[in-house]
């Protein structure tokens, strides 16, 4: 097999001993991989295997397909569901006609082979239905660009003589158990093609062994790409009518201003700024607006981008950020009054009710690509579905020939070749009441989802266990410290905890204004802007015999435990206000700040001092929706950093509290807090992981009507009781 772009990666050593599922989640996880080849979650594959049946004894064909919401590049074996096919054969006497084809859906279970949970889906009679042992389903961005072509069966007729490779074209059909039983007329009356191709939809190829469909595969979209990509690099620049605007040097700094507006527009999201040559390639292009207009083809695409992304008209040449910010806003309304006009226009009786108005993809001329998900994955992965859906784009508009179009296509429904799904049946797939029995199956988002968090000052104790508690809720947390390698640790700590993209590292000083907004830019461009700020970074200078500290580390107690933390608050609430989003900040003082005692005068009036910044802030932010409040912990030892062993062992001499210098400094301590439990009303020792809850709570919704608030979490400290 000659291979001109793609490569044969089916290695003989890997599978060998392999039972037939695992060659077939082999295959999956090798076209999976290439994002060319399928875009993320798209496309299934299957098996039929001979198997003992474990009731009978006797042997059934078992078909093993992608079950529901599995990715191919990462399914393991048990990510495939499991049916009778004689079952599914069976299925065909029950269908009522087309009108009827959700209820099908509901009789798959009926078919489940084993004890599998694995639900099967809707593509399941896709795969039964066709008469081969292995059958692979994918949507390649080459062979989509084939199938939203308004030539479409022209080119196919093309394709075979130039290629050799003889596909077979089916209309628009919504994926389902009707499409099931057109395919299998399709092979019956073409016996000797080599696949289908559906329009506006994706590829099916197959084969009679896993390598002999996986090598069919890949000479079949090889192929294809033989036969499209030359014929865009012909286009060059004048793909998409040629560029009519430059690509902004400023961009990055552009997408930086423009992404907290956007945040705050599309709501409750999570971003992602994609500026890649590819994206702006089309963003600058004459034929862009038209282009995205018309929406998106394969439904595994607009699933995600919605019907239509916005695009933002703006003068890409002059501009500045302050007039892009403004263009972007004053597109909102008009966008949503669109989706609003296509949303009744298609209504059908029963249907559910309209979600979101605003997009979740923003072109803009000059900058790029914005996407807006739940999170930071659903957000990056929506960028790469609009990406793909360029790419089919790119190769419908440069297969414009002199071919002959299809006669059923209104003219309105074609730009440059290129054929978006109809309205309706763009629809049909976005508000399917099976998609929406599916959303409503999903487990309920946490308490903190969509929301960024950035925590200051991260080191082992406090600072750690305030990350991990916002994390642990739903929020993607920014772990900002002064020493990178606590940042890192306490990000990676996160990360292997809650997924790969719920964090990163950040490196601050809290105490220079210009390191506060760089990090929050990186911020930015990580997640689109910020939700929570919770300060916890201090410093405590242990005093001398005489029970003083010297004037310098009193002016850097100062810097870091009050000046740091006004620095980051008014930072953040600047880019809260951008947003135009509610905002929580939550400081960490101190029982100190209340209670006059011996040898900590700078740290305990530096904390008087934040306690009543508190209120000063929480009187500037509140007319922008953003709430401060403070958190007031009594001496928290385990696992601090700020009670090194010298500090302990100084403490516990000052007490008189007995030692052994061959103890741990960690059960060291564990007598120091045990002591310091002894003086609360309560007798127990305050933990990070208290003050973390106390955090979370002035941080989160359930306390959105509290600001300039102290909290304490002392225990009992009757000389920390506010007065």
């Amino acid at each position: 097999m000659e291979l001109r772009y793609l490569q044969d990666l089916w290695n003989d050593d890997e599978t060998r001993g392999m039972d037939e599922p695992d060659l077939l989640r082999y295959r999956s996880n090798l076209l999976g991989g290439d994002r060319r080849l399928t875009n993320f979650g798209g496309g299934n594959t299957s098996a039929k295997v001979p198997t003992p049946d474990p009731v009978t004894g006797e042997t059934a064909t078992v078909l093993w397909v992608k079950g529901s919401g599995g990715d191919l590049g990462t399914i393991k074996r048990d990510g495939f569901a499991t049916l009778y096919q004689d079952k599914l054969e069976g299925l065909k006497r029950r269908y009522r006609g087309v009108e009827h084809e959700d209820e099908m859906v509901d009789l798959y279970p009926l078919c489940t082979f084993g004890n599998n949970p694995r639900a099967a889906s809707i593509d399941t009679p896709l795969h039964a239905f066709l008469p081969f042992r292995h059958v692979d389903h994918l949507h390649p961005d080459w062979a989509i660009a084939l199938a939203a072509c308004a030539n479409g069966p022209a080119q196919l007729e093309r394709l075979h003589k130039e290629t050799g490779i003889k596909l077979v074209w089916l209309p628009w059909k919504r994926p389902g158990f009707e499409l099931g039983l057109w395919l299998e007329n399709a092979v019956r009356e073409h016996p000797d093609a080599d696949g289908i191709l559906l329009g506006s939809h994706g590829l099916f190829t197959w084969g009679d062994t896993s390598r002999e469909s996986y090598v069919s595969t890949l000479r079949v979209l090889d192929g294809i790409g033989r036969y499209v990509l030359p014929r865009i690099e012909a286009h060059g620049g004048e793909l998409f009518g040629g560029a009519v605007a430059l690509t902004r040097a400023d961009r990055d700094a552009l997408a930086r201003a423009l992404m907290p507006a956007l945040r705050g527009q599309v709501g409750g999201v999570i971003g992602h700024f994609d500026g890649s040559d590819e994206v702006l390639h089309f963003v600058n292009s004459r034929r862009a607006p038209a282009l995205a207009y018309q929406g998106t083809s394969c439904p595994d695409h607009f699933v995600r981008t919605k019907v239509r992304p916005l695009f933002v008209e703006w003068d890409a040449e002059k501009g500045d950020a302050q007039t892009l910010v403004a263009a972007a806003k004053a597109a909102f309304p008009a966008y949503r009054e669109d989706y609003a006009r296509y949303y009744t226009a298609n209504k059908y009786e029963g249907a559910p009710a309209m979600r979101s108005a605003s997009p979740t993809v923003v072109l803009v001329p000059g900058v790029g690509l914005f996407s807006f998900g739940k999170n930071k994955p659903e957000a990056r992965i929506t960028g790469e579905f609009y990406v793909n859906a360029i790419h089919v784009m790119e190769g419908a508009t440069a297969l414009d020939d002199d071919l002959p179009k299809q006669a059923d296509i209104p003219s309105e429904r074609v730009v440059d070749n290129y054929v978006a799904l109809p309205p309706r049946e763009a629809y049909n797939i976005e508000y399917w009441q099976l998609e929406e029995a599916k959303l409503k199956r999903m487990p309920a988002e946490k308490e903190l989802s969509r929301k960024v968090a950035a925590v200051i000052g991260v080191s082992p104790g406090i600072g750690h266990a305030i990350a991990d508690r916002l994390a642990k809720e739903g929020a993607h947390v920014v772990a900002a410290d002064l020493r990178p390698e606590l940042a890192t640790e306490a990000a990676d700590d996160l990360k292997k905890a809650y997924g790969a993209e719920t964090a990163i590292a950040e490196t601050v000083d809290c105490t220079d204004r210009e390191s506060v907004r760089q990090m929050l830019a990186r911020v930015v461009a990580q997640y689109g802007g910020i939700d929570l700020l919770v300060v916890v970074a201090a410093v405590f200078f242990p005093p001398d015999e005489t029970g003083r500290i010297t004037e310098e580390q009193w002016r850097k107690t100062f810097d870091v435990n009050l000046l740091g933390s006004y620095i980051a608050a008014d930072e953040a609430q600047r880019l809260m206000k951008e947003q135009g989003t509610p905002g929580s900040i939550v400081l960490i003082s101190s029982a100190n700040a209340v209670v006059a005692k011996k040898g900590s005068f700078a740290y305990d009036t530096s904390k008087a001092a934040l306690n009543h910044l508190i209120r000063e802030l929480a009187v500037e932010a509140a007319p922008h929706g953003v709430r401060v409040n403070g958190v007031a912990p009594a001496s928290v030892v385990e696992g601090s950093l700020q009670f090194p062993r010298e500090r302990v062992l100084s403490s516990l001499a000052k007490y008189g509290i007995a030692f052994s210098e061959s103890e741990t400094t960690e059960q060291l301590r564990d007598r120091l807090s045990g002591f310091y439990a002894e003086r609360t009303l309560l007798k127990r020792k305050v933990t990070p992981a208290a003050v973390a809850e106390a955090v979370f709570l002035l941080a989160s919704p359930r306390t959105d009507l509290t600001t300039g608030q102290v909290l304490p979490v002392d225990a009992g400290l009757p000389d920390a009781f506010l007065r």
